[in-house]
């Protein structure tokens, strides 16, 4: 599908991200950078996503584009399509605010990420996964009313993703490589956008499951491509296909596309449990396991994008499984 000159985004810069920042204060937490374990031939840091209020970096986002809303905007209420994240982020935030958020999720939705959502005080609406996936390129829903907040495709958004590309520079100012898990394209691509303008040696490499990777494969075609999808436990990354806008601006910032597989993403989770006394979810040990997997000469950074995981696939990754959806 051709992108008309009006849908394409612009790479986030520094600027962007530190405007972004502003609005941060008593939301979002800055993450620290830690190393993960001293036996691997590579210096690895992980960045720990995981640990901000809800579990997830989508904060960021949310806090970016919602926060800088006047009052009056916020009157018919928010609205979000997310399989979990975007959406405690963007209920959070509309809690802060005082709006009502209705939050449109697929039917195979986590249990434990909608229940967070209700806590959050949102309205929970099911639908198809094909109408979830398409109400991205739509940006409507017949019923729901209000402000769409966009979980990836918004400049403010990935303003706010960038935020953490600022976070690694300032704490890791030799860093060579930066992994993160690649879904919609937000976070890798407001990430790659800022340290594109800051420093564009760095290496940035999207990280996908192997049952979910159009970006991979579009990559690989030179061309838009859609793949099989297949629901797994990596449930907050990986997509049936790239939208045409984000695959334009991932050309033009992300250096590289690596499908991994799931066996290695429980493995990852396992690891972080075991080395940095954390949980992460399947799509936030994306990153760590392509790192793991695909070793490159370091420093190395890697996005631990949240923590938010279902008890019973946990259980099943620490006892030395992988999780079947």
């Amino acid at each position: 599908m051709p992108i008309s000159e009006s849908a394409r985004h612009q790479p986030t810069t520094r600027a962007d991200a530190e405007t972004a920042q502003r609005f941060f204060d008593g939301i979002v937490n800055r993450t620290p950078l830690v190393r993960f374990g001293f036996d691997v031939d590579t210096d690895i840091r992980v960045k720990l996503e995981n640990l901000q209020p809800i579990g997830s970096f989508k904060i960021r986002g949310a806090a970016s584009k919602m926060l800088r809303l006047p009052d009056d905007a916020l009157q018919q209420g928010v609205w979000t399509a997310s399989a979990g994240n975007m959406a405690q982020g963007v209920a959070w935030c509309a809690r802060h605010r005082g709006a009502n958020c209705t939050v449109v999720v697929p039917e195979s939705a986590p249990d434990a990420k909608v229940l967070a959502v209700e806590r959050l005080g949102a309205v929970v609406r099911r639908v198809s996964r094909e109408t979830f996936f398409d109400t991205f390129a739509r940006r409507e829903l017949a019923g729901v009313e209000g402000i769409f907040i966009h979980a990836f495709s918004d400049p403010d958004v990935m303003a706010g993703n960038g935020t953490i590309g600022l976070e690694i520079l300032e704490d890791l100012p030799d860093v060579r490589v930066i992994f993160v898990p690649f879904g919609g394209g937000g976070l890798s691509c407001g990430i790659a956008g800022v340290v594109r303008s800051m420093a564009p040696g760095v290496r940035i490499i999207a990280c996908e499951p192997e049952t979910a990777a159009p970006l991979a494969a579009s990559f690989r075609a030179g061309a838009a491509t859609a793949v099989d999808f297949r629901p797994s436990f990596v449930d907050g990354a990986g997509a049936p296909r790239v939208y045409p806008e984000m695959l334009d601006l991932a050309s033009q910032v992300v250096d590289e596309a690596i499908a991994v597989p799931l066996a290695d993403v429980a493995a990852a989770v396992r690891l972080l449990a075991e080395r940095c006394h954390v949980i992460a979810e399947g799509a936030g040990a994306l990153a760590l396991a392509a790192a793991l997997l695909y070793p490159r000469k370091g420093p190395v950074a890697c996005v631990v994008s949240g923590g938010n995981i279902e008890s019973e696939w946990l259980r099943t990754i620490l006892a030395g499984g992988t999780p079947s959806v």
